[in-house]
């Protein structure tokens, strides 16, 4: 089978390696959409684990092959895998802290080499743990580039759920790519008031048509001044910091009134550095979250909202390319330009 092959040195070279037998309890995928995340391309750019491995973990496509023992899929079904699975009953998952348990850190997904996803590949190997819980059907009629989003839904919906949207709230949504467009999305579905940011002005005009009440370029405008005249004085009640850039952070607690929530969804490298004054958080009774990967709880509902359309996930896609494209998606991925969004692999399309 083709697969990306990350071979180290922020290389990826699409090559021919063997399609991974399947064991008792697994199932074989043969992937027809895999979703660019920027977890994967973190891990390419800045070299973050040792090659060769296989990335790609928002997958959708057909049961090619099932183990023995596999009793709830057989070949045909239409499915959408999870490659992060929490074992239920150690010391964060009785907290609900699914993303700190050891088993979960497990991937559970792999093309071949160390399991690492594997989704940018023609076909992927599921384990049996994730079999057991952690795919999903679907249903008729829903597209596989559209099944795709259902795991980083499930991340966006743990984020929403963590903050506690109440009625009334205004919320700053800091970066409208994929992630933070679903997240005004999901939030204006809720009812609640959406301002979003972003600089590129096509984003800006899909935050609008997904609900968002106000939408503006954070480099021609004071986001905190506009926030507090359209709050009453009072700053947002909510932010959610869906991109990582300098700065933003900071925004937030600026643009936020006294005891909101702010988010952190995109902040995720080690070397990132935030320096705020203690007495904005203390004085203020402002509360920093951290949110990460997806909750099994959510698996059913992230699913739901997926399958159902509201989100209008498949209006994010901009690009669609084979795996023989690869390089040109990370790079537009990494580098977008005035219309890029989403990035969907298909692996079994040729060029």
């Amino acid at each position: 089978m083709r697969a990306a092959v990350y071979v180290g040195d922020s290389r990826v070279q699409v090559d021919s390696i063997p399609v991974p037998a399947v064991g008792a309890g697994e199932i074989l995928i043969r992937v027809e959409s895999c979703g660019i995340c920027h977890t994967d391309l973190k891990k390419i750019e800045y070299n973050l684990l040792p090659g060769p491995r296989v990335y790609g973990h928002e997958t959708a496509g057909e049961v090619a092959a099932v183990g023995e023992g596999v009793e709830n899929f057989r070949v045909g079904d239409r499915v959408v895998a999870f490659h992060h699975i929490p074992c239920l009953h150690c010391f964060f998952c009785e907290r609900k802290l699914y993303a700190q348990c050891p088993v979960y850190k497990k991937v559970g997904i792999t093309a071949g080499f160390e399991p690492a996803g594997g989704g940018f590949a023609q076909y992927v190997r599921v384990m049996d743990w994730i079999v057991r819980r952690g795919v999903e059907k679907i249903p008729d009629g829903v597209s596989y580039d559209q099944a795709c989003f259902v795991e980083p839904v499930n991340t966006i919906l743990k984020g929403v759920e963590l903050i506690e949207p109440r009625a009334g709230d205004t919320v700053l949504v800091q970066g409208q790519g994929p992630i933070g467009l679903i997240f005004t999305r999901m939030l204006a579905l809720r009812g609640r008031r959406v301002i979003a940011t972003d600089t590129i002005p096509h984003r800006r005009e899909l935050s609008v048509s997904m609900g968002a009440a106000e939408a503006w370029d954070p480099r021609d405008v004071n986001v905190a001044q506009l926030a507090k005249e359209l709050t009453g004085g009072r700053g947002v009640d909510l932010v959610v910091s869906a991109v990582s850039a300098r700065g933003l952070v900071e925004e937030a607690v600026r643009s936020s009134r006294p005891g909101a929530r702010i988010l952190l969804f995109a902040q995720t490298s080690d070397k990132e550095r935030i320096e705020l004054s203690g007495a904005d958080i203390c004085l203020g009774e402002r509360v920093l979250l951290g949110s990460y990967s997806a909750s099994v709880d959510l698996q059913k509902e992230s699913a739901r909202l997926v399958f159902s359309g509201d989100l209008r996930v498949e209006e994010l896609i901009s690009d669609r390319i084979p795996l023989d494209e690869f390089e040109r998606g990370v790079a537009l991925a990494l580098h977008p330009d005035a219309k890029s969004l989403k990035i969907i692999v298909q692996p079994q399309r040729l060029l």
